[in-house]
């Protein structure tokens, strides 16, 4: 490592090394750190992505795609099935990733456009110079150093220390977090779509899901809201489905963590600093999807950074233009989830099933949501009341 770039990237997962190729690609000095000693692993998603949101960052790779799925699968409480084709769900996986290769690919893509990566390299602080953010302290290998930079870059997921350390509130809430666990099973037939099951019984607050990745294999996860969860653990959720469901399944694999579902961060810039991806919170409240959201962030932080670069200003007053672009954008969207996700999560299992059986009769396979959130709404108004500024 040198002592001085032009920007620092904490994090290597999608909204990282998309934002560190951006500003490499421009001729930007970048460094790239991930603070485990593999890039992508563990990992803490379920790798569901959409494809034509992917396309725009990356051409399909068959070496991190694990199956194609052709929908999404909905089943209410009460096994009520609602089907709804690739083309238009926006829970739709399109593609379902093996994130260990996929994480590699956009760190080495990153690399390829002249970024430094570091592995195993830990950010410890924060540089200041005359109050702004001017680099990081970093630990790698047992050893510290002080970096500068003129733009800092937390892509270092829930909960951001970069955040923090520049005074950006981004400690959550029970209410804000899903926490999660995923088995990998083997020995099953997962079918072609991406399952998702409804209800208090599967998961309070939250749902069930089953992502096919080929080879009679399957991710199988559970989020659930913390704020529900009382003495309720996921990992035992997940394990009581697996025994009555798929008591032949074998598990592989296992992973746990937390997705932040609150909807947009209040600030992601101050002066020489910007969060991206989840450290910005910008998943999806109601899908917990956050990987293309986070590269377009990515792409949009680089393209910010590469103009300040250009003018000789690292303030917030240059760097507010990232801010504004993605909440008009992904944050506009993520503020009509949150919408969905507080009114669904407040529903009874019985609720749920009469919105489902609402729709006995309806062709919901090429509706996307918001054409059948507007059906259920005027089968079911008083219900779904609150949502009605989203059809105005």
């Amino acid at each position: 490592m040198r002592d001085r770039y032009d920007v620092i990237v904490v994090g290597a997962g999608p909204a990282g090394s998309i934002t560190a190729k951006t500003c490499a690609e421009a001729g930007l000095d970048v460094l790239l750190i991930e603070k485990r000693q593999e890039i992508g692993d563990p990992v803490r998603c379920a790798e569901g992505v959409g494809k034509d949101a992917l396309k725009k960052h990356i051409e399909p790779d068959n070496r991190w795609i694990a199956a194609e799925v052709k929908g999404s699968l909905l089943i209410a409480p009460d096994g009520t099935e609602i089907k709804i084709s690739e083309d238009t769900s926006s829970m739709k996986a399109g593609y379902v990733l093996e994130r260990k290769v996929f994480d590699r690919a956009l760190a080495q893509m990153a690399a390829m456009a002249g970024a430094e990566v570091m592995v195993k390299t830990r950010a410890t602080g924060l540089l200041r110079s005359n109050g702004r953010v001017a680099g990081i302290e970093a630990m790698y290998l047992g050893e510290t150093y002080n970096i500068k930079a003129d733009i800092v870059i937390g892509a270092d997921g829930i909960e951001s220390k970069i955040g923090r350390w520049g005074g950006i509130d981004t400690s959550l809430k029970p209410a804000d977090i899903e926490t999660c666990a995923q088995f990998l099973v083997s020995n099953i037939d997962p079918g072609e779509y991406s399952t998702f099951y409804l209800g208090n019984n599967y998961a309070p607050g939250g749902y069930l899901w089953i992502f096919p990745k080929g080879g009679h294999m399957a991710n199988v996860g559970i989020g659930i809201l913390g704020s529900k969860s009382g003495d309720v653990r996921a990992i035992s959720l997940l394990q009581r489905y697996i025994h009555n469901n798929m008591p032949q399944a074998k598990i592989v694999e296992m992973v746990v963590g937390g997705v932040p579902v609150s909807g947009p961060i209040e600030q992601t810039v101050t002066d020489g600093l910007m969060l991206v991806g989840d450290a910005a919170r910008q998943s999806d409240p109601l899908t917990g999807g956050g990987i293309t959201n986070a590269m377009d962030a990515g792409k949009m932080a680089g393209e910010v950074c590469i103009k300040a670069k250009e003018i000789g200003d690292y303030s917030v007053n240059t760097l507010k233009e990232y801010e504004d672009k993605w909440r008009a954008t992904i944050g506009k969207e993520l503020g009509k989830s949150l919408q969905v996700k507080n009114l669904l999560i407040k529903l009874t299992d019985e609720q749920l099933n009469k919105l489902a059986y609402s729709l006995k009769g309806v062709d919901v396979s090429n509706m996307a949501l918001p054409s059948l959130l507007f059906i259920l709404f005027k089968k079911n108004p008083k219900m779904l009341w609150e949502l009605r500024t989203l059809f105005k």
